[in-house]
This record gives structure tokens, sequence and C-alpha cells, in this order.
């Protein structure tokens, strides 16, 4: 079975001081957790004290970007070199707010990608399309165009480091979210598109992250989806009660594919 995972993006929110009290705490509620992995993707600023805070703890660690050069005259850019460097292990690609405030393009995506498995990092590619692509019918086209070409040029073997999140992004901190049905046809949409690029068995490794407003409240449902092997995490990460319960979701129904 594919290990569930549970991210979450801190955005930017936090200062140092207040990361490590936040991780303090997690650390605490997450001590029995065995049958899940858990992540926090602190700002840059807090990474090296949150990865010090987090030693010997089963919550691993994890960046909100990258830059896919490891040196060199590119101002205010951060090396996957500099994230392997404080522990981090994942890094979050592509996510919406890089793309629609930042100018990211599905090229960017994939030369992120690149690098981060050039240096052990685990990337999560983020696809998602916006509200007026969905109401016309075109999240099938936009997700296929942002996986493929975020993909592009990839070996079959490194599907395996992938982790890939669904965020439609009219979902993103607005408080709406897709049914748990209706993101497992697109979670399973996507899967689909794995299988075409790393082959059937490749794709049944690869986790598969629902995000957009995922909140205590909501989690439970989600989890009970086939294809949903997780979640990728914003304001509700924020809060040590909130994330808490979100980690310790209800799976109340075994998923039935995507043996390890």
């Amino acid at each position: 079975m594919r290990v569930p995972l549970i991210a979450g993006n801190w955005k930017m929110h936090k200062t140092v001081k207040e990361a490590v009290s936040l991780v303090q705490g997690l650390v605490n509620e997450f001590k029995g957790v065995l049958d899940r992995e858990i992540l926090v993707c602190p700002p840059f600023t807090s990474l090296s004290e949150v990865g010090k805070a987090l030693e010997g703890s089963r919550i691993k660690l994890g960046a909100q970007d990258l830059y896919w050069e490891e040196k060199g005259a590119f101002t205010g850019a951060i090396s996957p070199l500099m994230l392997k460097d404080v522990g981090c292990t994942y890094v979050i690609i592509g996510h919406s707010e890089r793309r629609q405030l930042f100018g990211e393009t599905n090229r960017d995506t994939n030369l992120k990608i690149k690098a981060a498995w050039a240096y052990g990092l685990n990337p999560i590619l983020c696809v998602g399309e916006t509200l007026a692509e969905r109401e016309i019918g075109k999240t099938k086209d936009v997700v296929g165009l942002q996986l493929r070409e975020g993909l592009k040029d990839l070996a079959v073997s490194q599907g395996h480091d992938l982790v890939v999140a669904y965020e439609p992004i009219w979902a993103i901190g607005t408080g709406k979210t897709d049914s748990p049905q209706e993101a497992n046809a697109t979670c399973g949409y996507v899967r689909q598109l794995l299988s075409e690029l790393f082959g059937y068995a490749e794709a049944q490794k690869i986790r598969i992250l629902y995000g957009g407003s995922v909140k205590p409240e909501n989690i439970d449902g989600f989890m009970q989806q086939e294809e949903i092997d997780g979640a990728l995490v914003g304001g509700a990460s924020l809060n040590v009660e909130s994330f808490t319960r979100i980690v310790k979701f209800e799976e109340k129904e075994k998923k039935l594919s995507g043996a390890n």
C-alpha cells in the first residue's frame, strides 16, 4: 500500500521563533504516529532552525520552492544544494501561487524537478485548474498539460521519487473544496497519465495528494478515496490542533490499489 503523506505548506507565515514553537508542539503530538508520513514546509528563513527542532522526530522537512542552479549570480534564489544542507528531503514545485503570482511556467517546473532529483530531493509537483477553466470543462486539459510538460524527459526509474499534488486553484484558501468523489476522479486521471509516462507499475507507487482548503472537518472524506494518498495542507497546517487532527485522519476503508 502507498504510505499516506500529509504535508503542511506554511507559505509566507511564521517568524523563526514562531516556526520552532509550532514544530515543537507537533513533535509531541506525533510521537506515536507510525503508519503515515508527515512533512512541514516552512519559509526559507526558518528551514535551518526548524530542521534542528525536528531532529530525532518522525516529521520531515521540506521547502516551498527552489531554483535549478547549484550556485551563481541569481539574486534571491535558493539552490537544491542549500536545501539539502539544512536537512530538506522534499520540495514543493509548481504551486499555483508560484505560477500565478510569479510567472512560473511548465518549463520552469520541469527544470526544478530535474534539479531536485539530481540532489536527492523528492519533488511535490502541483497541478490544478482555475474556476474559469473548470466551468468550461478544461480540468483534464490543464492538469494534463501541466503534468506532461512538468515531467518531460524524465526517466521511468525516477517516477517512484515523485509526489503529485492536485490542487484546484479555485479551492486554495477559499474555503471551497472539491467533493471527495470529484477529487478522487481527477486524481485517478492523474494516475492514468502517470501510467502513460512511467508505466503502470511505477504509477501505482506514486502518491497523489489533494490540496485546497483541506481542514479537520473534511480530511476523513478525502482519505477514504482510493486514489488520494494524502493532503497538501495550507492554513490548517499553521495550528498544532488542526494539523494534528488532519494528520490523525480516520481512514475507514482500506485502499484497494497501489502496493509498494
